[in-house]
């Protein structure tokens, strides 16, 4: 049984057939050149049921612009980066760019140059780097491009500006009276790992309360497992700087007996799409990573089209997701 041969594309010489105009008019139509409004309307009218794709080398040919974008981004086995990422693809698919995506070892400076080198050998409209690291942010200020570049990362703070959505959680977990808390905080390297242990600190002193004992993960679960699994003493909470480090406490105190929430309340940052399945169900902060990653895209095509345009990196506001690991502080025995 032999199935039907898929639509052939059509080419410019087809719609302008379709249309009854000159190819010349079509391709002054594709450059967005002025024309009479019948023939414009003919042309789009021909679009409309030919099936005409244009290739992108032939457009950049024909517009003397690339449509291609480069992309630097952390290694996506991390859920942040690769939601941004996923969605800085979309938006540029939907404008007519395709992306290509370099991912790596972002506190590696020389794969960091690298991959640099490695990206402007081609004739790129742009590069896009989210650059989570100090490493990313030192190599990308003190290299010359010759295209447009946008560096998305998050803009450091000195407290609960960074609008992590900790001080939210704070709130809520001395609402519950919680006075002890541990914060597993993410790389030193990451200015959001940084802004999230700022913000836990100025939280607490908003309330009045001791500092948090700080203990360091590298955003994995294991490293989140490993840091309570080696504390001597437990806190009343757990603040751990992204919800896999979460994952990894709720195992570390599953392993010693310990009850969630009732001897120790957890929560995380993110809200993953697993994070409403772990046991169990997960206090977070919901980040819109799926804006992050449209935004930043969006502006760098901006600033392909007016190489002055700013980059404002304001995003939505995190949201708190209330689930059933946080409850009330255990009582202490006297």
């Amino acid at each position: 049984m032999t199935s039907d041969p898929a639509p052939t594309t059509g080419t410019i010489y087809d719609v302008a057939r379709a249309a009854g105009v000159s190819h010349a008019s079509v391709s002054r139509y594709m450059r967005g050149l002025d024309m009479r409004a019948s023939t414009k309307e003919k042309i789009e009218a021909a679009l409309t049921t030919v099936r005409y794709r244009p290739n992108l080398t032939a457009r950049a040919l024909i517009s003397g612009r690339s449509m291609r974008i480069g992309a630097l981004t952390h290694a996506v086995d991390q859920v942040g980066p690769n939601r941004i990422i996923q969605a800085a693809t979309t938006a540029a698919r939907e404008a007519g760019y395709l992306l290509d995506v370099v991912t790596l070892d972002m506190a590696d400076t020389a794969e960091v140059q690298s991959a640099l080198q490695l990206l402007t050998r081609h004739d790129l409209a742009g590069l896009l780097a989210f650059a989570s690291t100090d490493s990313v942010r030192d190599v990308l200020e003190h290299t010359g491009f010759g295209v447009p570049v946008v560096i998305a990362a998050e803009a450091e703070s000195d407290g609960e500006g960074s609008d992590s959505g900790i001080g939210a959680l704070v709130d809520h977990l001395v609402g519950l009276g919680h006075e002890e808390f541990v914060h597993i905080a993410g790389p030193a390297t990451w200015s959001a790992a940084r802004n999230r242990l700022r913000a836990v600190h100025a939280a607490l002193e908003r309330h009045g309360l001791p500092p948090a004992r700080i203990l360091h993960g590298d955003w994995s679960a294991r490293s989140g497992h490993e840091a309570i699994a080696a504390l001597e003493e437990l806190p009343t909470a757990i603040l751990a700087a992204n919800d896999q480090m979460a994952l990894g406490a709720l195992h570390a105190l599953d392993a010693r007996g310990v009850r969630v929430p009732a001897d120790v309340s957890v929560t995380g940052v993110d809200d993953t799409p697993e994070a409403a399945y772990f046991t169990p169900a997960l206090t977070t902060v919901q980040l819109d990573f799926d804006a992050q990653g449209r935004e930043a895209l969006l502006a760098l095509l901006a600033r392909i089209d007016d190489p002055a345009a700013e980059f404002g990196a304001e995003g939505p506001r995190p949201t708190l997701v209330l689930r059933s690991s946080s409850g009330p502080a255990r009582r202490r025995e006297s």
